[in-house]
């Protein structure tokens, strides 16, 4: 993977709730023309909300994904994209594939909520569900310290007088809102534990789902599935080396494998995203990771720079909850002789984005460095890698299982 700029931070409050409307209408970059307002409907593979026209490599600074179907009034068309109105003082930008027009759709509002159930399942998760009225656009985000979900679902007013919690939750420790704007509601799910296992959103109907992973009851590796992505592949070739020419796809996968090994002999249970030189989409990734719901995924790449002297390992995460996995796995890669690059937060890799289960992007070293790439071409340092890696989890593991973090 090509060395790149950080991406902004992963949730921006755009307006304090104590100004005034006049001073949030003075502060608004929107102009709309009453003519060029149309609805649509989210629609694709994996849409996901933007910040704004900025992009690098791997494109623009994402809010997260958000599910088909949804109600999107269109205001504008900045180059390849569309600017949503999410609320009255906020908006966001789409991928122009990513909406499809209907005529057929009402302005009618505000969108009301409803009321709330919140139950454990007999599998691994809590379930919230919030009625609603329409499909309206949301963004989500991790807290820490202490651990909950904030939810912002736009351009919706509460009529919520009604939360039910049942006792079998087990994760969700409070449920509760803030109408934060007039049009904007903010939900709050605090957990149990101070480790994010991940959730997932998305729409039966008009009724706003949202599945809250658990921790499991046994922390430990024998008791986890983890997902082992061999970066890019196929017609994706990624970087290659400046001295020996080493081909990045060719070497994920070889790390990926060792990788694999070296869990199973740990007894965790190990599932692969490619076992062979297969040309698999970053966003197919995804959907596949989130139909076989890992507990944690660790995707595997080499890193590139335009200067040959930089050099190191480094570790990614987009969502702060997921942080912690990342840094003991950094630690101990870099007790085996590796400079360190750093631990990027925030970062807009495809594999990062998923709330769904506990991720980390690993950058191993640099194919564009001599002395890195010499390092990548070495069996016994890939072996030295993934054994690393298995004791930085295990670092996490036990941190985790000390209810102290």
């Amino acid at each position: 993977m090509k060395y790149c700029l950080i991406c902004p931070i992963l949730f921006v409050v755009f307006t304090a709730c104590s100004q005034s409307n006049h001073q949030k209408a003075e502060q608004s970059n929107v102009i709309v023309k009453k003519n060029s307002i149309w609805w649509g409907k989210t629609t694709g593979k994996l849409p996901a909300l933007l910040y704004g026209e900025g992009a690098d490599r791997l494109g623009g600074a994402v809010m997260g994904y958000i599910d088909t179907g949804v109600v999107c009034k269109i205001i504008g068309r900045p180059k390849k994209f569309y600017q949503l109105q999410l609320s009255q003082f906020h908006t966001a930008l789409i991928d122009t594939a990513m909406i499809q027009r209907d005529t057929a759709l009402q302005t009618a509002k505000p969108v009301l909520s409803g009321s709330w159930k919140a139950w454990g399942t007999d599998s691994c998760y809590d379930i919230v569900t919030i009625h609603l009225n329409e499909k309206v656009p949301y963004t989500s985000y991790m807290e820490v310290n202490p651990a909950a979900i904030k939810i912002n679902l736009y351009g919706v007013q509460s009529n919520t007088n009604w939360i039910t919690q049942m006792q079998s939750l087990k994760e969700i420790k409070n449920l509760y809102y803030h109408q934060i704007e007039n049009d904007v509601l903010e939900v709050t799910i605090q957990l149990q534990h101070a480790q994010h296992w991940g959730y997932t959103i998305g729409y039966e109907g008009n009724k706003l789902i949202i599945k809250v992973k658990r921790q499991p009851n046994i922390v430990g590796l024998s008791h986890l599935t983890f997902a082992v992505d061999a970066g890019h592949g196929g017609t994706n070739e990624g970087a290659s080396g400046n001295v020996y020419g080493l081909v990045e796809k060719n070497y994920t996968l070889l790390f990926a494998k060792e990788l694999g090994k070296q869990l199973k002999l740990a007894h965790a249970k190990v599932m692969m995203t490619r076992t062979n030189d297969t040309t698999f989409d970053n966003k197919d990734r995804v959907l596949f990771l989130q139909q076989k719901n890992p507990d944690v995924l660790i995707s595997l790449h080499l890193n590139s720079a335009d200067d040959a002297s930089v050099n190191g390992a480094s570790t990614y995460y987009k969502h702060i909850g997921f942080r912690p996995l990342s840094q003991f796995i950094l630690k101990r890669i870099a007790a085996i002789k590796m400079n360190e690059f750093g631990n990027v937060g925030s970062f807009n890799f495809a594999l990062n984005a998923p709330t769904d289960f506990v991720n980390c992007l690993v950058e191993i070293a640099f194919l564009s460095n001599k002395s890195d790439e010499a390092k990548i071409k070495s069996p016994a340092f890939r072996t030295a890698v993934a054994r690393q890696i298995v004791l930085g989890i295990k670092d996490w593991l036990q941190y985790v299982s000390t209810e102290k973090n």
